[in-house]
């Protein structure tokens, strides 16, 4: 079962070390990539995919409203369901779009309309994309925190 944010919502965690700090927050290298729960009944698998493709640490920017120090480990809570959400943003809506596209533009103009379509499709697919990154960026239920 997950932990609970404050507000009663579902949150996952995983540990990380700061590596910087200055006035508005720290800088934190995470150990693993995901939320430690890949092999936990209900876990994506995720951290796997990750050590496959991303062998570089990755760090993040969070709020320090408790003044941690350069080197203190510290656990790193994002809410439930903000990563999913974000993979299905970044990777399944480009994708469907480009498809759609592709096919749209089949049925309407054979090849080449579906070349058109297709990159017609991908550029609706990655407005999408910012569109979703924006209104994430502005939704501080969705952002990383430090947990006590």
């Amino acid at each position: 079962m997950s932990p609970l944010t404050v507000d009663g919502s579902h949150m996952t965690d995983t540990w990380g070390t700061v590596t910087a700090v200055d006035d508005e927050g720290a800088t934190i290298r995470v150990d693993d990539s995901g939320c430690g729960r890949c092999r936990e009944p209900g876990g994506c698998g995720g951290n796997n995919l990750a050590q496959l493709l991303c062998r570089t640490p990755r760090t993040f920017r969070v709020p320090n409203p408790d003044r941690c120090t350069v080197g203190e480990r510290v656990r790193v809570g994002v809410a439930e369901g903000s990563v999913a959400s974000s993979a299905l943003h970044a990777y399944a809506l480009p994708v469907l779009a480009l498809l759609a596209g592709a096919l749209g533009g089949s049925v309407l103009a054979g090849e080449v309309g579906a070349i058109g379509g297709s990159i017609a499709g991908l550029f609706i697919g990655w407005l999408g994309l910012r569109r979703a990154q924006l209104r994430g960026m502005r939704d501080r239920r969705l952002r990383p925190w430090i947990r006590s």
